[in-house]
Order: C-alpha cells, then structure tokens, then sequence
C-alpha cells in the first residue's frame, strides 16, 4: 500500500508543478522520477514520453499510466494517473470559480506572461538534459537533425515523427549489424 501511495505523492508532485503542458512536466517527472526515486532509467524515461505524446489523451497523465505499471502493474498506473490529473482538477475549478472575476486584471495577465517564459525554460533545460543521452552518436543526430527540421517546417503529426524515427532506428542498426 505504501508504494502506492508513493506513487500518488510523485504524480501529485509532478502534476502541481506542471504548467504549460506536458513538455513543461519533463524536468520536473526526471528529478522526481528518474533521480529522486530511481524509478525509471533515462531511456525509460524518453521512451515513456515518445509513446505518451502519440497515444490519445494527455501527455502527462499518459507517461505516468507507463511508470506507474512499471512500478505496480496496472493498478499502479491507474494511481499514477489519479495523482497526475488530481492537482490540475483542484486548480481548475478553483481558476474556474475565479476566473471571469479576476481575468482582465493586469497582474493576473502579467503572471501568465511570465509563466509562459518559465515554461519555455524549463523545456529548454529538459531538452539539454534528454541530449546527452538520446544523441549518442553522428547517426543519431541525424535522426534529431531530420525529425526537428520536419517538426518545424510541416504539420505532420508527432506520432508519424515517432514511427519514422523508430524504422530509421531499426535500419541503420541492421545496415550495421551487416557491415560487422
């Protein structure tokens, strides 16, 4: 009971501290998940969100379902998502019961606009950290090369950058596994 409730505590964490979306959850799930507790390894981590970006629904209540059943099975990854989404509902309905009163505020705009740049930072310092285990080597940065100018230059959709960069992956291995 008590690695379930330990479970619950880390998406809790995870989901208070998330603002601006699931790319904004990336430092904040590697220091709670991957340093603190040791729970998932870093390429867990990366593989986790991929899948989590692709599938239906939320990114990060997705990629707690994935470590939560890895730490506890199913059940698991059912409190992992319970605690991911429960700060995010509290908040929002108490913003909700506020919001139209306080929307035209100047400082509560303000607030926003400075959260935005925060959240720009945080991906940033996520993306740097995710570098230096995923771009191992020439090949893999061409992978990245490929992928961001695509991403950037066309509105095809993540999961057809996933699928590409996994056959891309599994070809270049195989083409290696041949030249040995």
């Amino acid at each position: 009971m008590k690695e379930y409730l330990d479970l619950f505590i880390a998406f809790i964490k995870v989901g208070a501290m998330t603002f601006g979306g699931g790319y904004a959850m990336l430092p904040i799930l590697q220091r709670e998940v991957l340093e603190k507790r040791g729970w998932i390894t870093e390429a867990e981590m990366i593989d986790y969100y991929a899948m989590g970006q692709c599938l239906p629904g939320v990114i990060m209540v997705n990629t707690a379902v994935f470590v939560g059943q890895k730490r506890k099975g199913v059940p698991g990854g059912i409190i992992a998502a319970l605690g991911a989404v429960f700060p995010s509902l509290v908040i929002i309905v108490i913003i909700a019961a506020s919001l139209t009163a306080f929307s035209d505020v100047p400082a509560v705009r303000n607030a926003f606009a400075g959260i935005r740049i925060c959240v720009v930072v945080l991906i940033i310092n996520a993306v740097v950290k995710l570098w230096k285990t995923a771009i191992i080597d020439w090949k893999c940065a061409a992978i990245f090369a490929v992928v961001c100018g695509l991403s950037v230059f066309t509105d095809l959709s993540p999961v057809v950058f996933v699928i590409a960069a996994a056959v891309l992956g599994n070809v270049i291995k195989r083409l290696e596994a041949k030249a040995k």
